[in-house]
């Protein structure tokens, strides 16, 4: 019998943290949730506990023309926890530039109200989302 997994997405930022994941069969990415940096493990480990996860998918914010700059070195800070904490799955970076941006206007073509797409929580969720499904369909998932 196949044994199902998933790949977690993590839009990491300085106030809060989204996070998406995908299905067992890994096609499509389903936005998680927005936790802050002191919850966030808590919440990796329990889809950690609930069922495997083959990879952690994690947005790699260079500056508009691909060089690193502070944030990248604030999401260095993140993996080093993340890898403490779950040291037997791997972790793959991923260029997330204009995931917010593509958030956005998934949104809007959603017909996600105004007022709700200023809540900065539900785009990094669905940008989570968005990186999440970037690298599904670059690698042929």
């Amino acid at each position: 019998m196949q044994e199902y997994s998933r790949l977690v997405g993590i839009d990491v930022g300085t106030k809060r943290i989204g996070i998406a994941q995908t299905d067992l069969l890994k096609t499509i990415a389903t936005p998680v949730g927005t936790y802050s940096p002191e919850e966030v493990l808590d919440r990796i480990r329990e889809i950690t506990t609930q069922s495997t996860v083959d990879k952690f998918i994690v947005g790699w914010p260079l500056t508009p023309n691909g060089v690193e700059g502070s944030a990248t070195q604030m999401v260095d800070e993140f993996l080093i926890r993340l890898t403490r904490s779950f040291p037997d799955i791997p972790v793959e970076k991923v260029d997330e530039r204009n995931t917010s941006n593509k958030a956005m206007q998934l949104m809007v073509s959603s017909g996600i109200s105004k007022k709700k797409r200023k809540e900065k929580e539900r785009v990094d969720r669905i940008a989570a989302a968005v990186i999440l499904q970037t690298y599904l369909e670059e690698h042929n998932y």
